[in-house]
């Protein structure tokens, strides 16, 4: 065994640990022991003693309520790529949207069958919304994931459809056909809707920010059924991925210009100096 090689048992410590994190699903505050062991399939004793390796590194924290994530899993998120980059490019269109009609606002992407919420701004009715920054809901049951969806390739549609469709109200979309027919039309449109499929009382409209091509997430607004107003609603969100869209395109198109600005002076002969001239 090399120096740096972890041992066996630190490797299985490690396995045990991950799955305490990974116990907690969307919507948990807080979990007992028993529902830490019940979920971990390990002991209440092993389950206990690791818990606070996890609270020494404030990856978890106790209360009288249970047990709760910790603090430092706040700040490693803030790190992860597609939260610093995307988030910051969005937060501007999604405060306009915001503005433009004072309701519940949801930046997504997908990650498997899932739409993973990377930001959300809560508007005056956000009560009962079950989307939180960071936690994830089937494709099939939201405005975000259908757009999402729809837009993805033909290979990731197919093999969604041929999965069993899940459930969160009684009007979640579960049968694939269905399903099917809807993702065209998003596809046609470049809207998507939900009505009352993740929340009873509450519906949303959904646009896909697309990048030569490509779905790099999606944009909601999320109102109660009393306030749905489908033009106004429609158009908003259209307009703020549409922005989104142009800007994270031309950023990349800057990203790209300067990569081939800098291979091309690699390139060049010795002391041969490489000039670009901007035309005005």
């Amino acid at each position: 065994m090399t120096r740096n090689t972890p041992s066996r048992d630190q490797a299985n410590m490690l396995e045990k640990c991950l799955r305490i994190l990974q116990a907690y699903r969307s919507g948990d505050m807080h979990l007992r022991l028993a529902d830490l062991a019940q979920r971990t399939g390990m002991p209440k004793s092993t389950v206990h003693r690791l818990a606070h390796v996890l609270i020494e590194h404030r990856l978890l924290s106790h209360d009288e309520q249970g047990y709760q994530l910790g603090i430092a899993l706040f700040e490693l998120s803030s790190l992860v790529p597609v939260e610093q980059q995307l988030r910051l490019a969005a937060l501007p269109f999604l405060q306009d949207l915001f503005m433009a009609t004072h309701e519940t606002v949801h930046l997504g992407v997908r990650e498997g069958v899932d739409v993973v919420y990377v930001e959300k701004i809560h508007g005056h009715s956000d009560l009962g919304l079950p989307s939180r920054v960071g936690g994830r809901l089937p494709l099939n049951c939201t405005g975000i994931g259908k757009a999402l969806l729809a837009f993805s390739s033909d290979e990731v549609r197919a093999d969604y459809l041929a999965r069993p469709l899940r459930r969160i109200t009684d009007k979640s979309v579960t049968d694939p056909a269905r399903l099917s027919r809807e993702l065209s039309e998003v596809r046609a449109t470049g809207l998507a809707f939900e009505r009352e499929e993740a929340t009873i009382g509450r519906e949303c409209v959904a646009a896909p920010v697309l990048v030569q091509g490509e779905v790099v997430a999606a944009m909601s607004i999320s109102v109660p059924v009393s306030a749905y107003r489908m033009p106004h609603l429609a158009a908003a969100v259209k307009t703020s991925a549409l922005g989104l869209s142009r800007y994270l395109r031309n950023a990349q198109e800057v990203l790209e210009n300067g990569t081939r600005s800098v291979s091309r002076e690699a390139d060049s002969p010795r002391g041969e100096r490489v000039v670009t001239m901007r035309m005005t």
